[in-house]
């Protein structure tokens, strides 16, 4: 008697995690603390330069603080969600936020509000990458771009709700409420993963790497320091250049070492597949665009303008909104166009937003300024969303976490690096061209600190000639600062245009050249 054959099964794709939508609102929560912080703080800078005689320089340490450390420690943050678990690595990460904001409450000069967003940075470099690696392994190709946009636009929400809420909190509570604020979002967050976020490693990643840790910190940190350091030194001041120049050297050699190692931290073979180089490159040229100009105009606004703290937030609501409404609105178009058009077309939008921003006067009103802080935002969607998800969707699952790592440490360091250029572009500018003649030397020193501290020293003499100058020069100096981001946006446009391949087209040939590396990885 034969005995019949069982018939043979076809294999099953494993089926998606049923909780990924619930996980995706704890990832949300997440970054939703992230972008708020990115953008109240912005908001009460020019606060700030006033109550605790902060001058452009300690201004663009309170940011760069916060993002130096982020970008350095993004890649082994990515290894350590990887290694231990990006539930409890992300986790880890919102404490630590909420131990550097409980500091920043306490703090009563620039150094130790420096010191405090330090500790902050830590921990957001330990929750945005994982909040976004964790996305490649819970979601399909088909639902990857929906998640990848819910994520970015939770960012992208608590950016607007940032100046709002931290502008009312600053007309009726002292500065340091803007920290304050961040302990119920954060013990949100963290119930939110608790609950809701199931647990992924990769127990083959690589260790962390100190020593390149260390390099990235110091290279980027020195770089960022000679930049900023410049306007008020001169750019050929020994300390300057040595920082530059030793900024430089640190990073050269952390791609050297990282280049000669089995298992690298950097995982510069990732950029060997074309699209997520030049993805990559788009994102962080479009968030070198967008952490500058948060940096710049909420001081127009507030200053120039005489808004007050909430009506500075207000009024960079358009921004916001058209950030919000692109990244609703993008992927459809790059189903229907394919990613490298509508990012090249996002790019040149934001060319020409920054062209026409560059064009203000002092006499403008903020109708014109709403203008192209409506047309940026929607650039800024349309560019840095298609570009983000693209990348993300290049990377194998088994190194989504070093991947997502990379790519967010290369849009922090264009964060950085934006804040640093754009606001010395300002600052030198802005003392080159403001009158103090016969100003006492004490007040003319103050007064070429910040147009804040300008029109505090006007108001004590009784000079509204210094507070006119003051607004004309730090004018003056945005203006470049926006022609620099039209050009930066130009040449991004350009490269994406040029060398972007079309993953319809050219995502197999490109895979088959990452799959020798990606086996080398898991040996």
């Amino acid at each position: 008697m034969t005995t019949p054959h069982a018939p043979t099964q076809a294999p099953t794709e494993t089926p998606p995690d049923p909780r990924r939508w619930w996980a995706l609102g704890a990832l949300v929560a997440s970054m939703i603390v992230i972008g708020f912080d990115m953008t109240i703080l912005n908001v009460a800078l020019p606060t700030m330069a006033t109550q605790l005689g902060a001058n452009t320089g300690d201004q663009q340490w309170i940011v760069d603080s916060y993002v130096v450390v982020f970008a350095a420690a993004m890649l082994p943050a990515g290894l350590l969600g990887d290694r231990f678990g990006r539930r409890r690595m992300l986790i880890t990460g919102l404490l630590i936020f909420l131990a550097g904001s409980l500091g920043g409450t306490l703090a009563g000069s620039p150094g130790p509000v420096i010191a405090a967003r330090t500790v902050m940075g830590l921990g957001a470099a330990l929750v945005m990458p994982l909040a976004l690696s964790v996305l490649p392994s819970l979601f399909g190709p088909e639902e990857r771009s929906k998640a990848v946009g819910a994520v970015t636009a939770a960012m992208a929400l608590g950016m607007p709700l940032g100046p709002i809420i931290g502008g009312t909190l600053l007309d009726h509570f002292w500065w340091g409420s803007i920290f304050l604020i961040n302990v119920p979002l954060v013990a949100i967050g963290v119930t939110a993963c608790l609950l809701l976020l199931p647990e992924t490693r990769d127990p083959a990643a690589p260790r962390v790497d100190t020593a390149s840790t260390l390099l990235t910190l110091a290279g980027l940190g020195a770089l960022v320091f000679g930049i900023i350091e410049a306007p008020r030194d001169g750019w050929g001041d020994p300390l300057v250049l040595l920082m530059l120049f030793s900024g430089v050297a640190l990073l050269t050699g952390l791609v050297l070492r990282e280049r000669t190692m089995a298992r690298p931290m950097l995982d510069l073979g990732l950029l060997r597949h074309r699209g997520f180089l030049w993805n990559s490159v788009s994102a962080t040229l479009v968030t070198f665009i967008l952490t500058g100009l948060l940096f710049l105009v909420p001081q127009y606004l507030q200053v120039v303008l005489g808004n007050d703290a909430f009506g500075t937030g207000l009024r960079l609501m358009p921004m916001m909104g058209g950030l919000l409404v692109a990244a609703r609105g993008s992927a459809p178009l790059v189903r229907r166009f394919g990613a490298r058009p509508v990012i090249t077309a996002g790019l040149l939008v934001l060319t020409g937003a920054a062209v026409l921003g560059s064009r203000t006067a002092v006499s403008d009103g903020y109708g014109a300024t709403a203008l192209w802080l409506s047309i940026t935002g929607f650039a800024f969607g349309f560019a840095m969303i298609p570009a983000m998800d693209a990348a993300l969707g290049a990377l194998p699952k088994d190194r989504a976490g070093s991947g997502s790592g990379l790519l967010m440490t290369l849009r922090q360091t264009g964060g950085a690096i934006g804040v640093a250029i754009l606001g010395s572009v300002i600052a030198g500018t802005y003392s080159d061209r403001l009158d103090t003649a016969g100003l006492p030397a004490a007040a003319a020193h103050a007064a070429s600190g910040s147009v804040g501290a300008a029109h505090a020293v006007a108001a004590a003499l009784g000079d509204p000639a210094l507070a006119a100058s003051a607004n004309a020069a730090y004018v003056h100096g945005m203006d470049l600062a926006l022609l620099f981001c039209a050009a930066a946006s130009l040449v991004a446009a350009v490269l994406v245009a040029l060398f972007l391949p079309d993953p319809r087209t050219q995502a197999p040939a490109d895979d088959a050249a990452l799959a020798p590396e990606a086996a080398d990885a898991r040996q």
